[in-house]
């Protein structure tokens, strides 16, 4: 038996009871990735062989030395019947956005292609707490800036497992294509406008994004503070609640962490969906676009199988005793984007600021007359375009000259959008929901370079999910079917504020009853690829 097939609950468990060798289950997974994932992200790479191109590239590099010395610690332990913790022997990729002390973390940028951090996000060491052994960091674009993981300074990207031809949506591309190609059971991602929700819809995986505050930001390089959220992704939802339940509460290190009791999440499974009220919106059923002659918002279909599958969905969870409400008004959900363009671009221009060559990363190696300068060429050579865009509008936004009509427009918006959850959430409202239920994506996963630079077009393939970030809720995005191309679909429940248990529950009641379905026997190409060779 293979352990990449295994879950990392079964994985845990087995490593614990001395069943299995966690070095066993690393040096299988290490395998995995030599067979599909090819060769990992780097600067300026040579003209790659068309061998590649069927490759997942998932990894910007693979810790291998680090993962066998924490396995050794996870046998010791063992071996003295101490506990090693609930990930003991559980492989686990990392979003290269977390800082890991001694270990390179990029952001996905040439400016920071040195930068070693002094030490680990607090996320990344309670994995390591609970026994999870770290295989390696994972591609994503480009300080996160985007949603399909092309932008990122590391190339080859990563390519969807399921059809190498298309993206595997992003940023957290790299960790939702790792974990749908079996190279690690688990992944630690991060969810800014639906981050990791979107690129697990593409990829067929779990993504679950916690309630903003419930999971530490502490070493994570910031994209924007108000909005960013760490979160797993895993194959299934055991193995999401089983990894919420390590990474959840209170950190002193982030003030902007919650004390909030953490739940327990496994057992809040088994308690099923007979009498939870589970929403419908119109409002999610299709995309409010820009229309760019005129700049007027118009209303676009989305891909017909989303909203069939959201009607699929629900009739499951409506036969197994949840009740389901039509016609939830969300309103607001139309001004996500535009809401988002405005509010993360102002705090990520104001994160970026601390990229200047000075202290750590890349400096340019051009003359230069003063400190100034130094700035300005390092900046200029070590960010991309994603980053140089977003500075600017940032910049431009939240100056005294147009702050008022933009940035704090955008902030009033912003609680418009949480006001329509408050109503919808609200226990003595008409709507009094546990749930609402909706698309995760627009589409399925585009083809390559087909929006790369498009970056309207591209912002708006997380029309679906940004709400949640605004409001600052909780989201799981789980699998639901395959399109006619074979590519998967994405649903997904937003939930009340630290209300993941409940979210939790109705994911996996859907995926319990739908095990046997024919579409959950399908693998990715990448996997039946590997299995011919």
């Amino acid at each position: 038996m293979n352990t990449t097939s295994l879950s990392a609950l079964e994985i845990a468990l087995r490593v614990r009871a001395g069943e299995l060798s966690a070095l066993q289950v690393l040096e299988e997974h290490l395998a995995q990735i030599s067979a599909v994932d090819g060769v990992s992200g780097q600067l300026d790479p040579p003209a790659l062989p068309p061998c590649e191109e069927q490759k997942v590239h998932a990894f910007i590099q693979v810790t291998a030395d680090l993962a066998r010395q924490q396995a050794e610690q996870v046998e010791a332990k063992v071996a003295r019947g101490e506990d090693p913790g609930p990930l003991a022997g559980v492989p686990v990729s990392i979003k290269d956005i977390f800082c890991v002390q001694g270990t390179t973390t990029t952001a996905g940028s040439r400016i920071l292609y040195n930068f070693r951090p002094p030490y680990t996000a607090t996320t990344v060491a309670r994995l390591e707490q609970a026994g999870a052994l770290i295989l390696g960091k994972t591609n994503l674009d480009e300080f996160t800036y985007g949603s399909s993981s092309e932008s990122s300074a590391f190339q080859p990207h990563p390519n969807n497992p399921w059809n190498t031809q298309h993206v595997t949506g992003g940023s957290s591309g790299g960790s939702a294509a790792a974990v749908a190609a079996h190279e690690t059971p688990l992944s630690l991602g991060t969810d800014t406008g639906g981050s990791i929700r979107q690129p697990s819809a593409f990829c067929g995986v779990v993504g679950l994004k916690p309630t903003y505050g419930r999971t530490s930001r502490y070493g994570l390089i910031a994209f924007g503070s108000s909005l960013d959220c760490p979160g797993p992704l895993a194959r299934n939802v055991s193995d999401a609640a089983l990894m919420l339940q390590v990474l959840a509460g209170a950190d002193p290190k982030d003030s902007t962490s919650s004390i909030q009791p953490v739940p327990d999440y496994l057992a809040a499974l088994a308690e099923g969906v007979r009498g939870l009220r589970i929403g419908i919106s119109p409002d999610y059923d299709h995309i409010a676009y820009p229309d760019t002659e005129t700049g007027e918002m118009g209303i676009q279909a989305i891909q017909p199988e989303m909203n069939q599958a959201v009607r699929e969905v629900a009739q499951v969870l409506a036969s197994l005793g949840a009740e389901i409400i039509e016609n939830v008004p969300m309103p607001n959900a139309r001004h996500g984007i535009p809401t988002y363009f405005v509010i993360s671009r102002v705090e990520a221009a104001s994160n970026l600021h601390r990229f200047d060559g000075v202290k750590y990363g890349y400096r340019t190696q051009k003359p230069v007359q003063d400190l100034t300068e130094l700035y300005r060429v390092t900046r200029a050579e070590g960010f991309g375009l994603q980053p140089k865009l977003r500075i600017l509008m940032g910049m431009y936004v939240s100056a005294a000259a147009h702050a008022a009509h933009y940035y704090q427009k955008a902030l009033r918006v912003r609680s418009l959008i949480r006001a329509d959850f408050e109503r919808a959430f609200d226990p003595t409202g008409p709507y009094r929901l546990d749930a609402l239920l909706t698309p995760t994506t627009p589409t399925t996963a585009f083809r390559r370079k087909e929006v790369l630079r498009d970056t309207v077009l591209m912002q708006y393939s997380d029309q679906m999910t940004v709400g949640a970030n605004h409001a600052g809720i909780p989201a799981i995005s789980i699998p639901a079917g395959l399109d006619p191309q074979g590519l998967p679909i994405g649903v997904q429940f937003f939930g009340n504020d630290f209300r993941e248990d409940i979210i939790l529950r109705v994911a996996y009641a859907y995926e319990q009853a739908t095990e046997l379905a024919p579409w959950r026997q399908e693998i990715p190409q990448a996997l039946r690829a590997a299995e011919v060779k």
